[in-house]
């Protein structure tokens, strides 16, 4: 079986062999385990959120977040920000920093502290500051691809409340500005991450866009088959894994295999746990252990999700603080 679902997608001049994407997603999003999801089938991945305002005042935690991973071919790093010309000057240290291939525009963070600057979801509200923002990001990447310039994306969201709903306009003012392709949370400002995202939207920006540059959905996708039921319902180019790929960095490889066999096989237990193992020493090496094992506890947590016993280990893993600890809390399933 081959739907025609799993398909390769451009994005400005960069080719990718599909359209199974992750995320970015605030604090998990690091070279580590965006290495473990492209082990694991994931097609393109983006960096959490990056602050311009921060990369511009030479913040090395900043300069940390958007580091490559090893075996990544291609990726994105997302900056925020309200400034145009403040995301002008990121979006060049990021160039020069670390040569990703596309630079992706937050248009959709909800977060107070980053709405009251500006950025996030505010610029989905206020189209003429997108266009704005956009443009100072597309001419300080060069141009657009086609003359050679780094392709600019734009993820947005619905609009900032259920009275103000401005997809419409965000994505035209994207598109006007430069950018290479467009991603909907379909969800408001207000919602948050709360209720269901409106995958009709979706459909809608896809119809509106009509073929000018790809369209890529994010929103209530958990399990592979989400990700075909989007697929079909909307039209969309490809599909972002956030909070479900928490923990689960398999399902990527899953939803390939469902879009392009029509089935898949759960991940045994001992290999989730395994690749957790992995995310954590590869974390542990970009920073230190310390920092590995602290940040690994929320993670090892969704790893464990499903598996015997898991309520017990979770119990215990909320305590782990080196590497050993977590080797001696996962003995009786990694041995």
């Amino acid at each position: 079986m081959d739907s025609g679902l799993y398909h390769p997608v451009k994005i400005g001049n960069i080719g990718l062999k599909g359209n199974i994407f992750l995320a970015p997603v605030a604090g998990y999003s690091d070279a580590a385990f965006r290495s473990v999801c492209v082990e694991n089938g994931a097609c393109f991945t983006y960096t959490e959120m990056v602050s311009a305002e921060a990369l511009v005042r030479n913040n090395q935690k900043t300069l940390t977040l958007m580091r490559r991973a090893f075996n990544e071919t291609a990726y994105a790093v997302q900056i925020f920000g309200g400034e145009p010309d403040v995301m002008a000057r990121a979006a060049r240290i990021v160039i020069e920093n670390v040569g990703c291939e596309v630079i992706d525009i937050n248009c959709g963070c909800p977060v107070p502290k980053i709405v009251r600057t500006g950025a996030g979801a505010a610029l989905t509200r206020d189209p003429d500051r997108l266009h704005k923002v956009v443009s100072a990001v597309v001419g300080a990447c060069g141009g657009s691809p086609a003359s050679g310039g780094i392709p600019v994306t734009v993820k947005v969201r619905s609009g900032w409340e259920q009275k103000q709903i401005t997809w419409r306009e965000a994505a035209q003012a994207a598109l006007d500005a430069g950018a290479s392709a467009i991603t909907i949370h379909p969800r408001t400002r207000a919602q948050g991450y709360e209720g269901h995202s409106d995958w009709d939207i979706m459909a809608a920006l896809v119809e509106e866009v009509s073929g000018r540059v790809p369209v890529f959905g994010s929103g209530d996708l958990f399990k592979p088959d989400d990700a075909r039921r989007m697929l079909e319902h909307t039209k969309v180019d490809g599909v972002m894994f956030a909070r479900g790929a928490m923990g689960n960095p398999f399902i990527f490889r899953d939803t390939t295999s469902l879009l392009t066999t029509g089935k898949y096989e759960p991940v045994p237990a001992r290999e989730r746990i395994k690749t957790g193992f992995m995310e954590l020493e590869r974390l542990a090496g970009e920073t230190s252990e310390n920092h590995a094992c602290l940040e690994m506890r929320k993670r090892f947590s969704a790893y464990s999700k499903g598996i015997e016993n898991g309520a017990a280990l979770r119990a215990r893993i909320v305590h782990a603080a080196t590497i050993q600890d977590y080797r001696d809390i996962f003995s009786s399933v990694i041995l």
